[in-house]
């Protein structure tokens, strides 16, 4: 999708994790931004037609993953086009466009015909977390103006601990023992990476709060909302990249304004174009993404494109990361992977 989360994401990330809650059948598998949707345990009709294999598809996964990311802190910092809200709404409209496209080509949209949309679903169901999806994905890709890329990735690791906590508060889910172990793990690792960052910013780090916070709640209210429907990484985009577009041209005028269209001519469109066709492809990888392995298998493979993410971020933009924080961010994918083993319960 689009931008960093995650595009941001998230992708989208994140990071690859799986949040289980009371009475709910199905799962979350976090995405890099721009686009980070529910998934279901099993493969998806079109995953199932292609039978892409594991070995196949998470490489490709994790190195569009990758490359979103990178991609968008290359605009945003090298390229000096520091205009996230116009960013992320135009990956939206070109991924609106593209899920259209898409579904009168090809067969990859075919799982939209089994979403039956009324107009009190989209009201009460996508419209609001259209909102949450909106605030998250602006709100991360923001955070890349005055954070590094490895930070960030640090920081991502708290998501679980903020589904966790918006769980507990609103009874979602009860607390336990091992849950509590992993929530401290999780947050004494973001807690020392923290301490450790040599470029720390106050404003970035809120941003990235907030993002991660309304990713969070984004997640929850799909397990919520939209627990019987099966709708994989495109089918979401479908429906929520328009309305996310939409949502974000009303904030553009009062957040950048001109300013990125008269930036246009420095950037060039062929860069646009080709890093929300990056993010795109992101979207349809996720779709053979799904159900190719177990989910132990999906959260290493998230852990080791956040690690390479991390160590990219240091060889190509120099970013500095200190012993403290290696050794905060080994403690928070340790629970991490805890969490996801355990199933979030």
């Amino acid at each position: 999708m689009s931008s960093i989360h995650d595009q941001e994401k998230q992708a989208a990330e994140k990071e690859l994790l799986q949040v289980q809650l009371p009475s709910l059948s199905q799962s979350s598998l976090e995405l890099p931004s721009p686009i980070t949707a529910q998934q279901p345990k099993l493969s998806t009709p079109t995953a199932q037609k292609y039978k892409l294999s594991a070995t196949a598809i998470i490489p490709i996964w994790i190195c569009l993953s990758s490359a979103v990311i990178i991609y968008n802190n290359y605009i945003y910092n090298t390229l000096n086009f520091k205009y996230p809200v116009f960013l992320v709404t135009f990956h939206l409209g070109f991924a609106a466009i593209g899920t259209r496209v898409l579904q009168r080509t090809t067969h990859l949209l075919d799982g939209v015909k089994d979403v039956h949309m009324s107009k009190e679903m989209f009201v009460r169901s996508i419209l609001p977390i259209g909102l949450l999806f909106s605030g998250s994905l602006i709100l991360s890709n923001t955070a890349y103006l005055y954070l590094s890329v490895s930070y960030i990735q640090m920081l991502k690791a708290f998501t679980p601990v903020a589904i966790l906590l918006i769980s507990w508060t609103f009874r979602i889910q009860d607390p336990n023992k091992k849950l509590a172990v992993i929530v401290l793990m999780i947050s004494t690792g973001v807690a020392l990476a923290s301490h450790g960052e040599l470029r720390f910013n106050l404003l970035g780090f809120l941003t990235q709060a907030a993002a991660v916070a309304f990713e969070a709640s984004r997640l929850v209210m799909i397990q919520i909302l939209l627990h019987n429907l099966k709708m994989d990484p495109l089918v979401s985009l479908h429906y929520y990249a328009p309305v996310c577009a939409i949502i974000n041209l009303c904030f553009l005028p009062f957040t950048e304004g001109l300013a990125p269209f008269y930036e246009l001519k420095n950037l060039g469109v062929m860069v646009l174009v080709s890093n929300a066709s990056v993010a795109f492809f992101l979207n349809v990888a996720a779709v053979f993404l799904v159900g190719v392995g177990s989910g132990l298998v999906l959260t290493l493979a998230g852990v080791f494109k956040d690690i390479l993410l991390i160590t990219g971020s240091v060889l190509i933009f120099g970013s500095q990361v200190t012993p403290m924080q290696v050794f905060g961010y080994s403690i928070a994918l340790g629970g991490l992977i805890l969490f996801k083993t355990s199933g979030g319960k």
